[in-house]
Protein backbone atom coordinates (compact mmCIF):
# COMPACT_ATOMS: atom_id res chain seq x y z
CA UNK A 1 0.00 0.00 0.00
CA UNK A 2 1.51 3.68 -0.63
CA UNK A 3 2.27 5.63 2.13
CA UNK A 4 2.23 8.55 3.54
CA UNK A 5 4.88 10.19 0.96
CA UNK A 6 3.50 8.37 -1.83
CA UNK A 7 0.36 9.95 -1.10
CA UNK A 8 1.48 13.22 -0.93
CA UNK A 9 3.35 13.07 -4.04
CA UNK A 10 0.77 12.56 -6.01
CA UNK A 11 -1.32 15.13 -4.22
CA UNK A 12 1.46 17.54 -5.26
CA UNK A 13 1.20 15.98 -9.19
CA UNK A 14 -2.27 16.71 -9.27
CA UNK A 15 -2.27 20.10 -7.60
CA UNK A 16 -1.19 22.25 -10.61
CA UNK A 17 -4.31 20.62 -13.27
CA UNK A 18 -6.74 20.49 -10.79
CA UNK A 19 -6.57 23.23 -7.87
CA UNK A 20 -8.93 25.84 -9.65
CA UNK A 21 -10.35 24.04 -12.52
CA UNK A 22 -13.92 22.71 -13.16
CA UNK A 23 -15.01 19.37 -13.44
CA UNK A 24 -16.87 19.52 -16.85
CA UNK A 25 -18.05 15.54 -16.34
CA UNK A 26 -17.10 12.61 -14.76
CA UNK A 27 -16.49 8.72 -16.33
CA UNK A 28 -17.69 6.65 -13.49
CA UNK A 29 -17.12 3.27 -15.36
CA UNK A 30 -18.76 1.24 -12.13
CA UNK A 31 -20.37 1.28 -9.32
CA UNK A 32 -18.37 0.40 -6.72
CA UNK A 33 -14.33 0.49 -5.51
CA UNK A 34 -13.82 -0.86 -2.02
CA UNK A 35 -17.14 0.66 -0.98
CA UNK A 36 -19.77 1.82 -3.26
CA UNK A 37 -19.76 5.29 -5.10
CA UNK A 38 -21.89 7.99 -2.98
CA UNK A 39 -25.70 8.28 -4.85
CA UNK A 40 -25.67 10.22 -8.00
CA UNK A 41 -21.77 10.59 -7.78
CA UNK A 42 -20.99 11.92 -11.18
CA UNK A 43 -23.63 14.70 -11.32
CA UNK A 44 -22.52 16.22 -7.96
CA UNK A 45 -19.09 16.47 -9.11
CA UNK A 46 -20.12 17.87 -12.39
CA UNK A 47 -20.08 21.55 -12.75
CA UNK A 48 -18.02 21.76 -9.62
CA UNK A 49 -14.63 23.91 -8.97
CA UNK A 50 -11.82 22.15 -7.16
CA UNK A 51 -10.64 25.19 -4.76
CA UNK A 52 -8.04 23.32 -3.02
CA UNK A 53 -6.15 19.71 -2.90
CA UNK A 54 -5.05 18.26 0.83
CA UNK A 55 -4.02 15.53 2.19
CA UNK A 56 -5.05 13.76 5.63
CA UNK A 57 -2.78 10.36 6.38
CA UNK A 58 -3.01 8.71 3.45
CA UNK A 59 -5.83 10.50 2.03
CA UNK A 60 -6.29 12.79 -0.70
CA UNK A 61 -8.89 15.69 0.00
CA UNK A 62 -10.58 17.84 -2.93
CA UNK A 63 -12.79 20.34 -1.59
CA UNK A 64 -15.42 21.74 -3.91
CA UNK A 65 -16.89 25.19 -3.93
CA UNK A 66 -20.47 23.90 -2.85
CA UNK A 67 -18.65 22.95 0.79
CA UNK A 68 -18.09 19.29 -0.13
CA UNK A 69 -15.34 17.16 -0.10
CA UNK A 70 -14.17 14.50 -2.83
CA UNK A 71 -12.40 11.93 -0.15
CA UNK A 72 -9.77 9.50 -1.92
CA UNK A 73 -7.69 6.66 -0.93
CA UNK A 74 -5.62 5.21 -2.90
CA UNK A 75 -5.74 1.68 -1.85
CA UNK A 76 -3.35 -1.35 -2.51
CA UNK A 77 -2.99 -0.50 -6.23
CA UNK A 78 -5.05 2.55 -6.97
CA UNK A 79 -3.12 5.73 -9.23
CA UNK A 80 -3.63 8.69 -11.01
CA UNK A 81 -1.98 9.69 -14.21
CA UNK A 82 -2.83 12.94 -16.09
CA UNK A 83 -3.80 13.12 -20.00
CA UNK A 84 -4.15 15.85 -22.66
CA UNK A 85 -7.76 16.31 -23.99
CA UNK A 86 -5.86 14.09 -26.99
CA UNK A 87 -4.88 11.55 -25.22
CA UNK A 88 -1.43 12.30 -24.99
CA UNK A 89 0.12 11.51 -21.22
CA UNK A 90 2.40 13.91 -19.34
CA UNK A 91 5.64 12.07 -18.93
CA UNK A 92 8.59 12.73 -16.39
CA UNK A 93 12.17 12.00 -16.75
CA UNK A 94 11.43 7.85 -15.91
CA UNK A 95 8.23 7.30 -17.33
CA UNK A 96 6.92 3.58 -17.13
CA UNK A 97 3.00 3.15 -18.21
CA UNK A 98 1.07 1.50 -15.29
CA UNK A 99 -1.91 -1.00 -15.83
CA UNK A 100 -1.76 -1.21 -20.08
CA UNK A 101 -5.40 -2.72 -19.13
CA UNK A 102 -8.42 0.29 -19.45
CA UNK A 103 -10.22 -1.99 -18.16
CA UNK A 104 -9.05 -0.50 -14.39
CA UNK A 105 -9.91 3.14 -15.62
CA UNK A 106 -12.55 3.53 -13.32
CA UNK A 107 -13.00 6.90 -12.22
CA UNK A 108 -12.23 9.83 -15.28
CA UNK A 109 -12.44 13.75 -14.57
CA UNK A 110 -13.00 15.65 -17.77
CA UNK A 111 -11.14 19.16 -16.63
CA UNK A 112 -11.82 22.88 -17.83
CA UNK A 113 -8.05 23.17 -18.30
CA UNK A 114 -8.18 20.14 -20.37
CA UNK A 115 -6.51 18.18 -18.67
CA UNK A 116 -7.82 14.42 -17.95
CA UNK A 117 -7.31 12.54 -14.90
CA UNK A 118 -7.62 9.11 -14.70
CA UNK A 119 -8.07 7.00 -12.03
CA UNK A 120 -6.88 3.33 -12.22
CA UNK A 121 -6.84 0.47 -10.07
CA UNK A 122 -6.48 -2.83 -10.93
CA UNK A 123 -7.17 -4.34 -7.00
CA UNK A 124 -10.48 -2.05 -6.43
CA UNK A 125 -9.25 -1.36 -3.25
CA UNK A 126 -9.37 2.18 -3.47
CA UNK A 127 -12.30 4.66 -2.41
CA UNK A 128 -14.18 8.07 -3.65
CA UNK A 129 -16.38 9.51 -1.50
CA UNK A 130 -18.71 13.02 -1.03
CA UNK A 131 -18.23 14.49 2.34
CA UNK A 132 -19.63 17.74 3.75
CA UNK A 133 -16.42 19.54 5.29
CA UNK A 134 -18.49 20.47 8.01
CA UNK A 135 -18.79 16.69 9.07
CA UNK A 136 -14.70 15.81 7.38
CA UNK A 137 -13.31 15.35 10.96
CA UNK A 138 -16.09 12.89 12.27
CA UNK A 139 -16.80 11.50 9.41
CA UNK A 140 -16.14 7.43 8.86
CA UNK A 141 -12.11 8.53 6.92
CA UNK A 142 -10.91 10.64 9.75
CA UNK A 143 -12.85 9.83 13.04
CA UNK A 144 -10.18 8.67 15.70
CA UNK A 145 -7.08 9.48 13.12
CA UNK A 146 -4.15 10.55 15.25
CA UNK A 147 -1.69 13.31 14.86
CA UNK A 148 -0.19 14.55 10.95
CA UNK A 149 3.27 13.03 11.28
CA UNK A 150 4.21 16.13 8.53
CA UNK A 151 2.34 18.54 11.01
CA UNK A 152 3.82 21.19 13.45
CA UNK A 153 2.11 19.48 16.17
CA UNK A 154 4.55 16.49 16.04
CA UNK A 155 7.55 16.88 18.49
CA UNK A 156 9.53 15.10 20.85
CA UNK A 157 6.60 16.44 23.66
CA UNK A 158 3.47 15.20 21.60
CA UNK A 159 5.45 11.42 21.43
CA UNK A 160 5.98 11.85 24.80
CA UNK A 161 2.65 12.31 25.69
CA UNK A 162 0.87 10.02 23.06
CA UNK A 163 3.64 7.17 24.26
CA UNK A 164 4.30 7.58 28.16
CA UNK A 165 3.47 4.49 29.78
CA UNK A 166 3.24 2.24 27.01
CA UNK A 167 4.43 -1.11 26.92
CA UNK A 168 3.65 -2.18 23.81
CA UNK A 169 6.63 -2.14 20.83
CA UNK A 170 7.69 1.12 19.72
CA UNK A 171 7.22 0.41 16.13
CA UNK A 172 3.59 -1.08 16.64
CA UNK A 173 3.11 2.26 18.67
CA UNK A 174 4.42 4.38 15.81
CA UNK A 175 1.89 2.49 13.51
CA UNK A 176 -0.82 2.90 15.50
CA UNK A 177 -3.54 5.39 13.52
CA UNK A 178 -5.10 6.60 16.42
CA UNK A 179 -1.67 7.85 17.87
CA UNK A 180 0.16 9.49 14.51
CA UNK A 181 -1.95 9.19 11.43
CA UNK A 182 -0.23 7.95 8.16
CA UNK A 183 2.98 6.65 9.14
CA UNK A 184 3.71 3.24 7.94
CA UNK A 185 5.92 -0.04 7.76
CA UNK A 186 8.87 1.02 5.49
CA UNK A 187 8.89 4.88 7.04
CA UNK A 188 8.78 3.95 10.55
CA UNK A 189 11.63 1.42 10.26
CA UNK A 190 13.45 4.01 8.73
CA UNK A 191 13.09 6.29 10.87
CA UNK A 192 13.76 4.08 14.01
CA UNK A 193 17.36 3.45 12.26
CA UNK A 194 18.09 7.33 12.06
CA UNK A 195 16.71 7.85 15.90
CA UNK A 196 18.57 4.90 16.70
CA UNK A 197 16.31 2.92 18.34
CA UNK A 198 14.69 -0.73 18.67
CA UNK A 199 11.69 -1.69 17.35
CA UNK A 200 11.15 -3.49 19.83
CA UNK A 201 12.61 -0.85 22.81
CA UNK A 202 8.81 -0.52 25.26
CA UNK A 203 7.24 3.17 23.52
CA UNK A 204 7.27 4.43 27.10
CA UNK A 205 10.82 4.51 27.74
CA UNK A 206 11.04 7.44 25.55
CA UNK A 207 9.02 9.66 28.20
CA UNK A 208 9.43 10.39 31.77
CA UNK A 209 7.11 8.35 34.14
CA UNK A 210 5.83 12.43 34.13
CA UNK A 211 5.54 12.45 30.55
CA UNK A 212 7.90 14.39 29.77
CA UNK A 213 10.12 13.83 26.62
CA UNK A 214 13.75 12.17 26.81
CA UNK A 215 16.06 12.81 24.35
CA UNK A 216 15.14 9.69 22.55
CA UNK A 217 11.56 11.26 21.87
CA UNK A 218 13.20 14.21 20.47
CA UNK A 219 15.29 12.41 18.73
CA UNK A 220 12.58 10.03 16.74
CA UNK A 221 10.07 13.22 16.22
CA UNK A 222 12.91 14.86 14.24
CA UNK A 223 13.53 11.55 12.78
CA UNK A 224 10.58 10.82 11.48
CA UNK A 225 10.24 14.36 9.99
CA UNK A 226 13.38 13.96 8.23
CA UNK A 227 12.54 10.45 6.61
CA UNK A 228 8.91 11.69 5.33
CA UNK A 229 10.51 15.11 4.42
CA UNK A 230 13.07 13.35 2.29
CA UNK A 231 10.88 10.90 0.71
CA UNK A 232 8.46 13.34 -0.54
CA UNK A 233 11.22 14.93 -1.94
CA UNK A 234 12.86 11.88 -3.69
CA UNK A 235 8.74 11.05 -5.15
CA UNK A 236 8.29 8.74 -2.51
CA UNK A 237 9.69 4.76 -2.93
CA UNK A 238 9.11 2.62 -6.23
CA UNK A 239 7.89 -0.17 -4.64
CA UNK A 240 4.66 -2.74 -6.53
CA UNK A 241 2.45 -0.33 -7.96
CA UNK A 242 3.65 3.20 -7.22
CA UNK A 243 3.85 5.78 -9.73
CA UNK A 244 3.88 9.75 -9.74
CA UNK A 245 0.69 10.89 -11.44
CA UNK A 246 3.45 11.84 -14.41
CA UNK A 247 4.52 8.49 -14.40
CA UNK A 248 7.87 8.82 -12.90
CA UNK A 249 9.23 6.84 -10.48
CA UNK A 250 10.48 7.84 -7.38
CA UNK A 251 13.99 7.03 -6.34
CA UNK A 252 13.60 6.95 -2.06
CA UNK A 253 13.89 3.31 -2.20
CA UNK A 254 17.51 3.97 -3.02
CA UNK A 255 18.19 5.55 -0.16
CA UNK A 256 17.13 3.17 2.23
CA UNK A 257 19.25 2.54 5.35
CA UNK A 258 17.89 -0.86 6.47
CA UNK A 259 14.69 -1.70 4.71
CA UNK A 260 14.99 -4.61 2.23
CA UNK A 261 19.10 -4.67 3.66
CA UNK A 262 18.78 -7.70 5.45
CA UNK A 263 22.04 -9.42 5.66
CA UNK A 264 23.89 -6.23 4.31
CA UNK A 265 25.91 -4.30 6.59
CA UNK A 266 24.71 -1.12 8.58
CA UNK A 267 25.31 2.01 6.80
CA UNK A 268 26.93 3.34 10.55
CA UNK A 269 30.21 0.94 9.52
CA UNK A 270 29.66 -0.24 13.57
CA UNK A 271 30.04 -3.98 12.65
CA UNK A 272 26.11 -4.59 12.42
CA UNK A 273 24.35 -6.38 10.09
CA UNK A 274 20.77 -5.53 9.41
CA UNK A 275 18.52 -8.12 10.62
CA UNK A 276 14.91 -8.67 9.66
CA UNK A 277 11.54 -10.09 12.26
CA UNK A 278 7.98 -10.29 10.85
CA UNK A 279 5.68 -8.22 13.27
CA UNK A 280 2.03 -8.48 12.74
CA UNK A 281 3.29 -10.27 9.00
CA UNK A 282 5.12 -7.22 8.35
CA UNK A 283 8.78 -7.57 7.90
CA UNK A 284 10.63 -4.94 10.22
CA UNK A 285 14.47 -4.12 9.63
CA UNK A 286 17.01 -3.05 11.84
CA UNK A 287 20.52 -3.04 13.17
CA UNK A 288 20.52 -4.73 16.52
CA UNK A 289 23.95 -3.49 17.28
CA UNK A 290 23.05 0.43 16.83
CA UNK A 291 19.61 0.56 17.80
CA UNK A 292 18.98 0.08 21.24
Amino acid sequence: MPELPEVETVRRGLAPVMEGAVIDHVEQRRGDLRSPFPKNFAGRLAGRRITGLGRRAKYITADLDDGTVLVIHLGMSGSFRIETAGGAKIAGRFYHPRSALRAHDHVVLHLSSGAVVVFNDPRRFGLMDLVPRAELGTSKHFKGLGLEPLGNELDGAALARLFAGRKAPLKASLMDQRLIAGLGNIYVSEALWRAKLSPDRKAGTIATPGGKAKPAAEALAGAIRDVLQAAVKAGGSSLRDHRQVDGELGYFQHEFAVYGREGEPCLREDGGTIRRKVHSSRSTFYCPVCQR
